[in-house]
C-alpha cells in the first residue's frame, strides 16, 4: 500500500481504514481468508458477513454454483445457522480489532428482516447491509428488490429495530434503479449497495438440463462490470443529492477496474468474485490504486470519487 495516500474514507457515518469491503457470500462468515498466507485484514475497509435469515436455512440442492465465462454463476439459496446462532457463536471470535464486520440480512417478509435487524442491533457489527435483491432464492430477495414500494417497506421495517447503518442492496433487474433508490432512501436507508448479481442459467447439452438446479442463479464477476457501472452511474445523482454513500461492486478484479468504480461515484468498492480467482486481490488493488492517486496528484482516495467528466 502506498505510504503517501490516505485510503481511509468516511461511509454512513463509519470510518473505515480503506475503501475496500469483502462482499457478502464471498467470504463465508469473515475468517475463510484469516488462513491464507499474506492476508492482512488492515487492507479492507470492512467484511459483510454471508446472507442471514432468522431461522437457519440448508439453502438451494447442488449443483449449486457454476464458472462461466468471465464469471460465476451461484444459487446457494442462502444457507444460513440463522441470525441468533451468528451473533451467538461466530461474531465472538472475529477480529474487530482489525477491521469492521457487517451483517448482511435477508427475510421473506419486512417483519422478518425488522427481527433480523434487531438481533444483530445487539452485536459487534457495525452496519447492516439489507439483501432485498438477491436472484436465487423464491421467497422475499429479488421479489422485494424489483419493486420500489416493497424495497422501502422493508427498510421502514428495520429502520426503527436499529441504530446502525442500514445499507441497501440494489437489483440490476429493477426496471428502474434509480427509482428504488429513492424510495429506499427516503425510506431511511444510510447506504446504498450497488449492484447485486444479474439473473443467469447455464445448460448441459449432453442432458439438455440446467446445470444449477434451481434453474437461474446469480451472474457475478468480470462479465457484469459494464452494467454494474452503468447502474452505479444512474443511481450516482439521486444519492449525491441525498448525501447518501454508495458500495460499487461488479466484476472488479484489478485496480484499473477499482478505479473506474471510483470515477463513476462509488464510496467504496466492494470485491467479490475476484477474490476467487486471487485471494490477495485486496493489497494487489491499494498497491495499483496508490500509484495511479499519486501520479494524478491526489493524496487521498476520496479525491477520485465522483470525477466522472459528463462534457466531452
Amino acid at each position: 500500500m502506498s505510504s503517501t495516500v490516505d485510503f481511509s474514507v468516511r461511509f454512513a457515518g463509519l470510518k473505515l481504514q480503506t475503501p475496500l469491503v469483502l462482499l457478502s457470500g464471498c467470504v463465508g462468515f469473515g475468517d475463510e481468508y484469516t488462513r491464507i498466507e499474506g492476508w492482512d485484514n488492515h487492507d479492507i475497509g470492512a467484511v459483510i458477513l454471508k446472507g442471514t435469515t432468522l431461522e437457519p436455512r440448508m439453502g438451494n440442492a447442488p449443483h449449486r454454483i457454476y464458472e462461466t465465462p468471465s464469471g460465476m454463476l451461484n444459487a446457494i439459496g442462502l444457507q444460513n445457522p440463522g441470525a441468533r446462532y451468528v451473533v451467538d457463536h461466530i461474531l465472538p471470535g472475529l477480529p474487530h480489532a482489525e477491521t469492521q464486520f457487517w451483517a448482511n440480512a435477508n427475510g421473506t417478509s419486512p417483519e422478518e428482516y425488522a427481527e433480523v435487524a434487531r438481533i444483530f442491533d445487539d452485536s459487534p457489527v457495525t452496519a447492516i447491509e439489507i439483501n432485498i435483491s438477491c436472484p436465487n432464492v423464491k421467497e422475499g430477495g429479488v421479489h422485494f428488490g424489483n419493486n420500489p414500494a416493497m424495497a422501502a417497506r422493508v427498510v421502514e421495517a428495520m429502520r426503527p429495530m436499529t441504530s446502525k447503518p442500514l445499507i441497501t442492496k440494489l437489483s440490476p433487474n429493477s426496471a428502474d434503479i434509480a427509482e428504488t433508490a429513492r424510495y429506499v432512501i427516503e425510506a431511511g436507508t444510510d447506504g446504498l449497495s450497488v449492484i447485486n448479481t444479474l439473473v443467469g442459467m447455464a445448460v448441459d447439452i449432453e442432458q439438455r438440463t440446467p446445470v444449477i438446479a434451481n434453474v437461474s442463479g446469480g451472474l457475478s464477476g468480470p462479465a457484469i462490470k459494464p452494467v454494474a457501472l452503468w447502474k452505479i452511474h444512474q443511481t450516482r445523482a439521486i444519492a449525491a443529492k441525498h448525501g447518501i454513500p454508495i458500495l460499487g461492486q461488479g466484476g472488479i478484479t484489478s485496480a484499473k477496474d477499482a478505479i473506474e468504480f471510483a470515477i463513476v461515484g462509488s464510496d467504496t468498492i466492494g470485491i467479490g468474485t475476484g477474490l476467487f480467482y486471487e485471494p490477495l486481490l485486496c493489497k494487489q488493488i491499494l498497491d495499483g490504486m496508490g500509484e495511479y492517486l499519486e501520479k494524478h496528484c491526489m493524496t487521498t482516495y476520496t479525491e477520485l470519487v465522483g470525477t466522472l467528466a459528463t462534457s466531452y
